[in-house]
């Protein structure tokens, strides 16, 4: 038998829904629904304080967690481009005060650098957006004192991430809508965009059509180096990698672009030195077993809207280490028209929908989804049961 063989087909997408009787699928596919409900709460005047500011700082200061990444992420994809600094703090410095703005996130209300952080802020006379549950002692310290967007949609922990970037983007579109507004997308829109995107990605697609499917397939019996080729990108190969350790139970490495090409020649060598006569031309699975060499495949992560660019970066890795290493590039197409369910249904072929290149923080946030519902597939393939669906904070449920 081959090593690592699948429990599941991700074909069979009645056994898929069958098996994921946790919820997974439906809580990595929930991006779009976290997104519109910040959205929601935006118009319901939650941030109506934070109108007419013209701040000289928006700090961010995150729990761990998604939070966390989700700070470094917005700071990686604005840069000097946000209109403003963004600072990451891990608490809140001696200088701020009036003149700032301090977005406090987490998921742990009963958190002591959070609570401290708000009441810190409040003291100085910064105006505090806090994003986390509005519970516990961080809603006694934020009572009456700072705007808060406590979360709508519950999720899994691994799934959070996006919540976290629409709360920043949301923050941001409030208190620097002219010096940022052509790279933070509407929230309503990219809602749209995630949704289609988990359409994309849902369990009724066949692998060659399916983005996430398709990862998750290419991800088998595989050791897997996530690249990025900028800071924005290999922050998201980051969150990739421990969506996939968390959900999906696989060890991924996350690093710079750079730094893959600078180890190839160390991955070569590594590889011919285990197996100096394994030829993957004439060596067939089903009767030599598995083969005597760990066979590595490196993900580029890319927004870059010019592919045949992004493809060349990869050219490097062709042919390397006589088959026991590759490359594929990840990368967003956005589509602006949703992709039609009952197509898929009766088996309709659906014609391909029109795309657009979109705002970096856009693809982004669709490479976040899709390696989450790939991370989704793979715990099912595995024959994993879902770990840490608390029914009082999460539904789960079918897709």
């Amino acid at each position: 038998m081959i090593a690592d063989t699948p429990v599941l087909d991700l074909d069979d997408a009645a056994m898929l829904e069958a098996a994921d009787t946790g919820g997974a699928l439906r809580s990595a596919a929930s991006g779009g629904a976290q997104v519109r409900a910040t959205a929601a709460a935006v118009a319901e005047n939650a941030l109506a304080g934070l109108a007419g500011l013209q701040p000289r700082s928006l700090l961010l200061v995150s729990g761990a967690g998604r939070a966390g990444r989700a700070a470094g992420l917005l700071v990686a994809a604005l840069g000097d481009r946000a209109g403003l600094p963004l600072v990451p703090v891990s608490t809140v410095p001696s200088w701020a005060g009036p003149l700032d703005v301090v977005l406090v996130s987490g998921d742990d209300a009963g958190d002591p650098r959070l609570i401290d952080a708000v009441d810190r802020a409040v003291r100085r006379g910064a105006e505090v957006v806090v994003a986390a549950p509005n519970e516990g002692p961080l809603r006694a310290a934020a009572a009456g004192r700072a705007a808060v967007l406590e979360p709508r949609v519950p999720v899994l922990d691994a799934n959070r991430l996006l919540r976290y970037l629409a709360t920043g983007i949301a923050v941001l579109r409030a208190i620097a809508p002219a010096r940022s507004s052509g790279d933070l997308p509407d929230l309503t829109d990219l809602a749209d965009v995630l949704d289609t995107e988990a359409l994309r990605d849902g369990p009724q697609h066949e692998v060659f059509h399916n983005p996430a499917k398709n990862l998750a397939a290419r991800t088998q019996q595989r050791g897997l180096i996530l690249a990025g080729d900028s800071p924005a990108t290999t922050e998201l190969a980051v969150h990739a990698a421990e969506v996939l350790l968390q959900s999906g139970g696989r060890t991924a490495t996350a690093v710079d672009l750079s730094v893959a090409v600078a180890a190839l020649p160390q991955l070569v060598d590594t590889a011919t030195a285990a197996a100096p006569d394994y030829d993957p031309l004439f060596h067939d699975e089903q009767l030599d077993g598995p083969p005597p060499v760990e066979k590595k495949r490196i993900f580029l992560c890319s927004t870059d809207n010019d592919s045949p660019a992004a493809r060349r970066k990869l050219a490097l890795f062709g042919g390397a280490g006589g088959g026991t290493i590759d490359a594929d590039l990840v990368t967003a197409d956005i589509e602006t028209v949703p992709a039609d369910p009952s197509r898929a249904e009766s088996g309709e072929p659906s014609p391909e929908p029109p795309t657009h290149a979109g705002t970096e923080l856009e693809r982004l946030a669709v490479l976040a989804l899709r390696w989450e519902m790939t991370a989704a597939y793979l715990r099912l393939i595995g024959g994993r049961a879902v770990a840490g669906a608390d029914p009082d904070r999460y539904d789960g449920g079918p897709y």
